[in-house]
């Protein structure tokens, strides 16, 4: 992904960035798969070695 940032200053620091709209929400989706993908490695590590249920089973257990 190409962003065009624009830098604030104050100071003379670089204080603040700008960005276009459509970068940003870009951005920001790439940043929730990513937390997304985290979660789903997370839960199928912490998930090894245990019994699987049917999903026929969720579905009556929920009343589905």
């Amino acid at each position: 992904m190409k962003l065009n940032p624009q830098l604030i200053k104050r100071q003379g620091k670089s204080e603040f960035v700008v960005l276009p709209i459509e970068e940003f929400e870009a951005m920001t989706e790439l940043i929730e798969d990513y937390e997304d993908l985290r979660e789903l490695r997370d839960a199928k590590e912490k998930s090894q070695g245990q019994k699987s249920i049917p999903i026929t089973e969720v579905i009556a257990e929920l009343g589905l």
